[in-house]
C-alpha cells in the first residue's frame, strides 16, 4: 500500500515574524536592502518543507542541494511543540521531533504553521501503530 500525505507545508514568513516582515518591506522603500532580504527568506521557507505521512515524517530543507531527516511513528521517543505569544496569535509555531535511535533532536523546523494539528496526527498515528 502506498504512503499517504496527511499534512505538508512550508514555514510561514509573516505569521513567524511578522515585525521582520514589515522592516524588511520598509527597507524596500527606503533603501531597497529589504528586498534582498525578502528574497533570500522567501528561498529559505520555500526551500523548507516539512511533510507528515502516515507512516513517518520528513523534513526537506534546501533548493539546490538539499538535506532530508525523516523518523517513522513508531520510533518517536519526543514530540514537542512550542510557541510564542505571537506565534500563538497567528497559528504558527516550532516542531521538534527526535526518535529513539537518536541522542538529539532530529527534525526541528519554526514558523510552521497549525502545529497543534501536526502532533495530533502524528500522536494518532502513534496510538495505531501500537
Amino acid at each position: 500500500m502506498a504512503e499517504k500525505t496527511l499534512y505538508q507545508s512550508h514555514p510561514s514568513m509573516f505569521r513567524n515574524y511578522p515585525i521582520w516582515f514589515i522592516l524588511s518591506i520598509i527597507l524596500i522603500a527606503a533603501y531597497g536592502l529589504g528586498l534582498l532580504i525578502l528574497l533570500i527568506w522567501w528561498l529559505d521557507a520555500l526551500g523548507t518543507t516539512l511533510i507528515v505521512t502516515d507512516e513517518r515524517v520528513i523534513l526537506r530543507k534546501g533548493i539546490l542541494a538539499k538535506r532530508t531527516s525523516e523518523v517513522y511513528h513508531t520510533d518517536i521517543r519526543l514530540l514537542q511543540v512550542s510557541q510564542r505569544v505571537s506565534e500563538r496569535m497567528f497559528g504558527v509555531g516550532t516542531i521538534r521531533i527526535a526518535s529513539a535511535g537518536h541522542a538529539g533532536i532530529e527534525i526541528e523546523v519554526a514558523g510552521i504553521p497549525n502545529p497543534e494539528k501536526i502532533k495530533e496526527i502524528i500522536d494518532q498515528r502513534r496510538r495505531q501503530k501500537n
